[in-house]
């Protein structure tokens, strides 16, 4: 009796690792076929401008406008990364990233909940702020994964500039897929949002202590040295300021020392059923 339990729970074990590999797989494929490019023209920031009015408006998260386009004052700030990922030369979904120190903490999640992310700055923690993340209504039927492949980025940009905390400002219909993909722990309840009708929760992860079981657990979750660089380097002597100062030292990540201060478990999260967001 127990060798038939035994054997049909190694099975089962077996048939999960199979389905993560095979998942894992389908998204390193996506990311094959996806170009990200950093959205520094005129062109490329009013494209993305368009996606997001248009993701927005069908989810009733804002109202109609004249200009057709949805853009907020954080986009032009100096520690600010906006991102237009495409598929066959077309826009599929874009996310914007903030970079917030100590020294130069702008970025929309601290407006809307500054009691919780200004301790943490304050005390020289690197917070990783993704905002504005939208997609094609089209292009994410077409191709499932694109939230994995999208919300990615800012797992590659915590890595870049030694990040440790990552947000992720979400409905909270959402929370499940952002709990199950990357292992996000609601740390604020839902409040209203700046420029939008419906209200946001506030999830997190400590960075440094959940990297290796999220590249284990998501092989396409890590990056190299050339695409951080090809993302998060660029010439501005403001964005140069905000590279040198979360990299000086180069010393391995530091653990956050009030963790404490957060609710929820911080270990890796097991699968859930959820609805995959297509904006947030």
């Amino acid at each position: 009796m127990s060798s038939a339990v035994s054997s049909s729970s190694h099975s089962a074990v077996s048939d999960r690792d199979a389905a993560q590999r095979s998942f894992s797989d389908r998204i390193a494929q996506l990311l094959a076929r996806i170009d990200c490019r950093r959205a520094d023209t005129s062109e490329q920031r009013e494209a993305i401008f368009r996606l997001r009015y248009d993701a927005y408006l069908r989810e009733g998260a804002i109202s109609r406008n004249w200009s057709g386009m949805f853009s907020d004052r954080y986009d032009d700030t100096p520690n600010a990364y906006l991102f237009g990922l495409y598929i066959d030369d077309k826009l599929a979904s874009s996310i914007r990233i903030h970079v917030a120190t100590k020294e130069c903490p702008s970025c929309l999640s601290l407006e809307a909940f500054p009691e919780i992310l200004q301790p943490e700055l304050d005390a020289g923690k690197v917070i990783i702020d993704p905002t504005r993340f939208v997609s094609d209504e089209h292009l994410s039927r077409l191709h499932r994964g694109l939230p994995y492949a999208t919300l990615r980025l800012s797992m590659v940009a915590a890595e870049h500039f030694r990040a440790d905390l990552v947000l992720a400002p979400v409905r909270v219909e959402h929370q499940a897929f952002y709990r199950r993909a990357f292992n996000q722990q609601v740390i604020c309840e839902p409040r209203p949002y700046p420029n939008l009708t419906k209200p946001l929760s506030l999830m997190a992860i400590q960075y440094p202590t959940t990297v290796d079981q999220l590249w284990q657990q998501y092989p396409f979750i890590p990056s190299t040295l050339f695409e951080r660089q090809k993302l998060f380097e660029r010439a501005s002597a403001a964005a140069d300021r905000v590279t040198r100062l979360v990299q000086e030292g180069g010393g391995p990540f530091i653990v956050m020392a009030n963790a404490a201060a957060f609710t929820g478990e911080w270990g890796f999260a097991p699968a859930l059923a959820a609805t995959s967001p297509n904006s947030d």
